[in-house]
């Protein structure tokens, strides 16, 4: 294949970006804005050794799951709606087998299992305008007038658009309002290339719960000229709540900057998820679908099942809004999270709900948790610190082994793990049960209608060893001198945990003892199911099993 080839190509697949996937003689090619089923006849704009990106020239055979007309003329330019064109029953199935498949290849999940743990994925009845955030860039066009609305795919060029298909319908009377204003008051908008002019993006935040709006303009500057001109406007919209503006003077392609100033009002709007209510701020991380979000949550409540008298870790808390759900039926909540603003957010948040059983650490989860790990050892005599649930909702990259690690140690019933990204959830998975967690429920919620991502709630629960009978045994008619007799499995743990710090469960010290030659009952400890997998020892407890054995003269 040579660039500026032309290809006529059937779509089989959707790339990570929402490009279409297909094939020409075995020639791999993904294609920007076509779907799963079309015939497409596209043009190779890049040609790589394997693989190609062609552009879309002409849809020769639609796919039955094509939109004739999707909702907003200028998706296909923007591309923030990788797949608006696909129907949206045929965007949840993709989803679902997206989840599906990841979990298959690179979680090494059987077949069988996910047949019984999988839900129908969770979407909505009405998948536009779920938005409960957006970000606007401010810019001109080539007469020099202010524009707004998106970045095309990969660039920095504006796209012209104040009703986007995504948003709340109240955005568009806003920035109206604020491109009016600046031409009215000659106020500049920023150039990035050159770092002048003034206005750079509008913030704007809606509460679905109580109908709160917030307008926040990010500047290169100190102050907004003419800003009560803007206020006066703005104000007389119905639910106004907060005008500020953020100061951001750097040269960067972040867009908030650190320092919130009062144009009127409050710095703040309130929302509700369930019955938490929750203030948000200009740079309050929030999740943007509330009505998934609503659904997202209950479900890790539900996934962890609380009767109010565990110890829960929330993980990657951000304001605590999976914390304060699990506060109301835990006994204690611990919330981390590494940006100190979304902390003093949390706390704020558990003051105004009157929830007094969450406590929150800043730091990275990563860190903080096994330093917690390890100091309770060191003040609680070798004692390991235990959880009962423990929740964790990482960014795109997923956990750090050192941190799943962690995870295994404390040794909690059960893993609750909400994924924006289900590649690295795949992966997380695998550590997960190779080190003694089996999965029991994944259900993918559509957090994104109309994008090719995908958020995922899954259940994994400590794996116990097969359960026992006690029996009554006449030492007298057996051999007492046998290694076997020597120390119970009791004692064997009892020894581990005292000596070393560290809960070993039977199932461990019967691997052990196979391995040191020590006869076990032929069945102990076997799987109930004959393909489930069986957890083996880690290396640190294998050895502090090994000199209970020896301390016992087992061996």
């Amino acid at each position: 294949m040579q660039k500026n080839d032309l290809v006529t190509v059937a779509i089989e697949d959707i790339g990570v970006g929402g490009e279409g996937i297909g094939k020409v003689d075995g020639y791999t090619l993904f294609i920007k804005d076509a779907i799963i089923g079309d015939v497409v006849e596209a043009k190779i704009v890049k040609a790589k050794k394997n693989y190609g990106y062609a552009r879309l020239m002409n849809i020769v055979t639609p796919s039955e799951n094509r939109v004739e007309k999707p909702a907003c003329p200028m998706a296909r330019r923007c591309g923030g709606c990788q797949i608006q064109e696909m129907k949206y029953g045929a965007q949840l199935a993709f989803k679902e087998g997206k989840v599906r498949g990841n979990l298959e290849r690179i979680g090494e999940v059987p077949t069988e299992l996910l047949d019984k743990v999988m839900q129908p994925i969770v979407g909505m009845e009405e998948p536009f305008h779920y938005r409960n955030k957006a970000q606007f860039p401010i810019g001109t066009d080539k007469e020099g007038h202010i524009i707004t609305g998106f970045y095309a795919g990969r660039t920095h060029s504006i796209i012209p658009n104040t009703d986007c298909a995504l948003g709340v319908a109240v955005n568009q009377k806003i920035l109206e309002i604020i491109m009016h204003f600046m031409e009215n008051n000659h106020i500049s908008a920023y150039d990035e290339e050159k770092h002048k002019g003034l206005v750079r993006h509008v913030l704007i935040r809606y509460g679905f719960k109580t109908d709160e709006i917030m307008v926040c303009l990010v500047i290169n500057g100190e102050k907004l000229p003419h800003a009560e001109k803007l206020v006066d406007k703005l104000c007389k919209i119905p639910g106004m709540t907060s005008i500020t503006i953020s100061v951001n003077k750097a040269k960067t392609n972040g867009i908030m900057g650190n320092e919130i100033k009062l144009l009127w009002g409050q710095t703040y709007i309130t929302d509700y998820i369930g019955n938490v209510k929750y203030q948000i701020s200009p740079l309050s991380f929030y999740q943007v679908n509330p009505v998934q979000t609503e659904k997202l949550y209950g479900l890790a409540l539900d996934y962890a099942d609380l009767n109010g008298n565990e110890t829960v870790w929330d993980l990657y808390c951000g304001i605590g809004t999976i914390s304060l759900f699990l506060a109301q039926n835990a006994k204690q909540v611990y919330g981390v999270e590494i940006v100190p603003q979304a902390i003093d957010d949390a706390r704020n948040n558990a003051k105004i709900n009157d929830i007094t059983n969450a406590e929150f650490y800043v730091g990275k989860a990563e860190e903080v948790l096994p330093e917690y790990y390890r100091e309770y050892q060191e003040s609680h005599g070798g004692e390991t610190a235990h959880a009962d649930v423990i929740v964790v909702d990482p960014p795109r990259k997923g956990c750090e082994e050192s941190l799943l690690q962690t995870i295994v140690d404390m040794q909690p019933e059960k893993v609750v793990y909400v994924s924006c990204d289900s590649a690295t959830l795949a992966r997380d998975v695998k550590f997960l049960r190779e080190n003694g967690y089996e999965l029991k429920k994944i259900t993918p919620v559509d957090q994104f209608p109309n994008t090719v991502h995908i958020e995922t709630v899954v259940l994994l629960s400590q794996q116990k060893p097969d359960d026992t009978i006690e029996i009554d045994l006449d030492l007298d008619e057996l051999d007492a001198t046998s290694a076997e007799l020597k120390a119970t499995y009791q004692e064997i743990k009892d020894y581990v945990l005292k000596e070393f710090g560290l809960k070993v469960s039977s199932l461990y010290i019967s691997q052990v003892k196979r391995k040191c030659g020590i006869e076990v009952g032929e069945n102990y400890n076997f799987p109930k199911s004959e393909n489930a997998r069986v957890p083996q020892c880690p290396k640190e407890k294998e050895d502090a099993i090994k000199a209970a054995l020896k301390y016992f003269a087992m061996i």
